[in-house]
C-alpha cells in the first residue's frame, strides 16, 4: 500500500513539474522560410541596416521579426507585413497586429490562394524624378504608430508620393503644437517638384498637379490611428481609392481641405516617411 502511495505521489509530482514548465509548455517559434524573410533582400534593400548589423543571418532575422515586420519593411521580394495586413480585413479580424502569424499565413495559404502581400509582382523601376527616399536613422525614441501602403512605381504620380513623404519625413511635433500636412507638403507646382497625376474632381478621376499626395496624406492618417492620435481635420473622398481601406482616407485639396493634428502627448513626436520600390511607409515615434 506505500508503495502504491508513493508511486501515485510521484506521478503527481511529475504530472505538476511538467504542467507548471513554461519551457516545456511552449515551442519556439517556427523560422520563416525565405517566402517571406530572404536574408540577402533584406541586407540589401535596408542600407541603415548594413553597418548596424553586417551581413549577419540571426542579427537580420531578429531585427525583422522584432522591428522590421512593425515598421512596414518588406522582408522579401514578394511579401510585405504591413501591405499584407491591410489588403485583407478578414486577416486583421483574425490576427490583429500579429504580425508573425501573417507571414506564417503567407507561407502556408496566402501565396497558394493568391493573396497578394507586395505591391506588384514586377521588379518596380522607379521614375527617374522620383529616386527612392531613405528614411533618416531610427530616433532614441518609441514607435507608437505607422501605416504602409502600395502605389505604382512606375506612374508619374510616384513622383509626388515622394516628394510629399520626403517633406513630411524627419518633421518634429512638440507637445501641444499643431501639424498641418497642407502647410509642410509646400503648394502643388513644378516649381515645388510637383507633377500631373490623377486626382479626383467633381466626382471623376482626372489629370492634376500633384495627384497622389493624398496616398501620402491617407496613410499618415492611418499611422495617427494607429498611435492613438486624434485628427483635428481630415476629410474623406469623395470617391473611394484603391490603396487604402474605406475610413482610412484624408483628402487634401488645395488651402480648402486639410489633414491636421495637435502632439496631445507629454513628449515630442517625429514622424518619419519614405516611398521606395512601390511601398510607402510612415511611422510616428515618440522622442
Amino acid at each position: 500500500m506505500k508503495q502504491k502511495i508513493s508511486l501515485f505521489i510521484s506521478i503527481f509530482l511529475c504530472f505538476c513539474i511538467l504542467c507548471g514548465s513554461g519551457i516545456s509548455a511552449a515551442a519556439a517559434p517556427a523560422q520563416l522560410t525565405n517566402l517571406t524573410f530572404d536574408a540577402d533582400y533584406y541586407y540589401y534593400n535596408n542600407p541603415d541596416l548594413q553597418s548596424a548589423l553586417g551581413y549577419d543571418y540571426n542579427h537580420l532575422y531578429r531585427h525583422y521579426i522584432t522591428f522590421g515586420l512593425a515598421e512596414g519593411r518588406s522582408g522579401s521580394a514578394e511579401f510585405n507585413c504591413q501591405i499584407y495586413r491591410n489588403n485583407y480585413p478578414d486577416l486583421q479580424a483574425v490576427f490583429g497586429n500579429d504580425y508573425y502569424t501573417y507571414c506564417v499565413h503567407y507561407e502556408q495559404y496566402g501565396k497558394a490562394e493568391g493573396r497578394n502581400a507586395i505591391a506588384y509582382n514586377a521588379a518596380p523601376v522607379a521614375p527617374a524624378a522620383a529616386e527612392p527616399s531613405v528614411p533618416a536613422a531610427a530616433p532614441a525614441g518609441t514607435l507608437i504608430g505607422g501605416y504602409a501602403t502600395a502605389y505604382d512605381p512606375n506612374a508619374s504620380r510616384a513622383v509626388n508620393v515622394y516628394v510629399a513623404a520626403s517633406r513630411i519625413n524627419g518633421v518634429v511635433i512638440r507637445p501641444g503644437e499643431s501639424f498641418s500636412f497642407n502647410q509642410t507638403i509646400l503648394p502643388r507646382t513644378a516649381a515645388n517638384g510637383y507633377v500631373d497625376g490623377y486626382i479626383i474632381l467633381n466626382n471623376q478621376f482626372v489629370p492634376g498637379m500633384g495627384g497622389g499626395i493624398c496616398q501620402v496624406s491617407s496613410t499618415l492618417y492611418a499611422a495617427m490611428l494607429s498611435a492613438g492620435l486624434p485628427a483635428t481635420e481630415r476629410h474623406p473622398h469623395s470617391l473611394q481609392v484603391d490603396y487604402i481601406p474605406a475610413g482610412f482616407d484624408a483628402t487634401i485639396a488645395g488651402n480648402a481641405l486639410d489633414l491636421k493634428f495637435t502632439n496631445i502627448f507629454p513628449e515630442p513626436i517625429q514622424i518619419q516617411a519614405f516611398a521606395d520600390q512601390g511601398i510607402l511607409t510612415i511611422l510616428i515615434y515618440k522622442l
